[in-house]
């Protein structure tokens, strides 16, 4: 019963809730950046390099001629598939580039929170009337 409960608090803890958050958005993010290059950045590329489609080009291994990558996969050729690779670079590249801009928008944020002034932080009470004790003695002498 002592590892269940412990598991619990474990799982129950912001920083866990945090990373779970993090990793969710993370995968959905993923998914729209694979879109973005796929469906929207490489195919103008494409077109100015003559038409080519770049999720379709490989080299073939097996020496037999296959009109596409899925062609040759679904023979169970060997492939070396070139053009998914350039598609993921793309996409690794503007995943670190929105890390980027986000860290560097968090920073940005952070030193103006620490560059605020700070709200002046009154004395304890029995300072303050120390200090008038101290004020009145002095006067007196």
């Amino acid at each position: 019963m002592g590892i269940i409960k412990e598991f619990q608090e474990f799982a129950v803890k912001g920083n866990v809730m945090d990373m779970a958050v993090g990793i969710i958005i993370g995968g959905a993010f993923g998914t729209i950046v694979k879109s973005l290059v796929d469906d929207v950045i490489m195919p103008p590329i494409g077109l100015l390099l003559g038409g080519v489609d770049f999720s379709d080009l490989f080299i073939n291994l097996s020496g037999v001629q296959y009109q596409s990558l899925a062609a040759a996969k679904e023979a169970g050729a060997p492939v070396i598939a070139y053009g998914s690779f350039i598609n993921n670079v793309i996409a690794f590249l503007v995943v670190a580039w929105a890390v980027f801009l986000l860290v560097k928008g968090m920073n940005r944020l952070q030193k103006k929170a620490e560059e605020a002034p700070a709200a002046p932080v009154e004395p304890p009470k029995e300072q303050v009337l120390l200090a008038e004790i101290r004020d009145l003695l002095k006067s007196r002498a």
